[in-house]
């Protein structure tokens, strides 16, 4: 059965020489949490204590400020980082859509794209391979599939990865802002496949600043600041408190 436990869950960045402020703020900027630490090594505490159990049927929000914790979270979950302390056990397959282009090479053909990416994913080499006819039909690309990746423009590099990041479901699929990809009707068509992803998923963990999509997809919702959960509830109640000021 699709489960995702954390248990006393933190991440640690350790910076070394980094006597820099402006490179303290940058890094904070971009990852979130806390700064610890003096001279020649400081600490960035992206995530703490974090405790969550998530059961099929979860649609969960992450909610709070820039820097607050939400994608160093997707990433625990996605497996791309490990806890500094605590344990994560993630049961079931996951899919996640954030950097749709990792793991692709732009000297390689759409084709071998597809597998490569695919392996990325923890497909089989055999399982990419048979999705080859799947994402082409769906990226619209044509006989620039048998070209390399470079000659394609960043809108096709991105049907390209949309494609074969949601050609199959997962049971966990995790989101950090609701993707738009492409022209208006291949926007549309990508928002029904991935509407489609999240509605036969067990398990969404969903990122997002627009208060409407997360009320529109999600039932829970836990509200980080710091890198720690400072509530964990029904949806509505929730943003309740995040709008009242609380992070």
């Amino acid at each position: 059965m699709p489960l995702i436990e954390l248990r006393d869950v933190s991440v640690d960045f350790p910076i070394y020489n980094s006597r820099s402020r402006s490179l303290r703020n940058a890094l904070m900027a971009r990852i979130g949490g806390r700064l610890a630490g003096e001279g020649d090594l400081v600490t960035v505490r992206a995530l703490q204590d974090i405790s969550i159990t998530l059961n099929p049927g979860d649609r969960v929000a992450l909610i709070g400020r820039n820097g607050a914790g939400k994608s160093t979270l997707l990433r625990v979950l996605a497996g791309a980082y490990e806890p500094t302390a605590g344990s994560a056990v993630i049961n079931g397959r996951v899919s996640s859509l954030f950097d749709l282009t990792m793991g692709m090479d732009a000297e390689l053909t759409g084709v071998d794209n597809v597998i490569l990416r695919g392996v990325f994913l923890g497909m089989s080499i055999a399982e990419a391979r048979s999705y080859i006819p799947e994402v082409a039909e769906f990226s619209e690309l044509g006989s620039f599939m048998h070209l390399p990746m470079r000659t394609y423009s960043s809108g096709m590099r991105l049907r390209l990865a949309f494609a074969i990041s949601t050609v199959r479901t997962p049971d966990i699929l995790l989101l950090d802002e609701f993707i738009s990809v492409g022209d208006e009707s291949f926007a549309r068509k990508a928002r029904e496949r991935l509407e489609r992803m999240i509605d036969e998923a067990h398990i969404l963990v969903l990122a997002s600043h627009s208060l409407q999509t997360l009320r529109a997809y999600c039932n829970r919702a836990l509200l980080l600041d710091e890198g720690r959960i400072i509530a964990d509830g029904a949806i509505e109640d929730v943003l309740d408190r995040y709008k009242g000021g609380a992070a």
